[in-house]
């Protein structure tokens, strides 16, 4: 897959991830997208390097789409511990 790909799948990723954790997120509908394109990003290397599944060529590999929506969960999950009470 190229950039193009990982973008349109980080952006869709960060979108599932906000639909599984609902509520307000300090950095809003910007943050949410860039956390689910680094999500995307990280939960392909994560699972290339430690868990010997290397990402798939095909834009709709379940296991890809899979580790993509988990690291932007884990990075969604850990912006909000660190920046969630700063916007009150």
């Amino acid at each position: 897959m190229g950039v193009i790909a990982w973008l349109v799948l980080g952006l869709l990723a960060g979108a599932i991830a906000k639909a599984i954790l609902p509520g307000r997120d300090p950095g809003g509908c910007v943050g949410t997208t860039v956390i689910g394109i680094a999500g995307a990003f990280l939960g392909g290397w994560l699972s290339a390097a430690f868990l010997d599944r290397p990402v798939q060529r095909e834009f709709f590999d379940a296991a890809t789409w899979g580790s993509a929506v988990a690291g932007a969960l884990v990075l969604l999950v850990g912006y909000r511990l660190l920046f969630g009470n700063s916007r009150r």
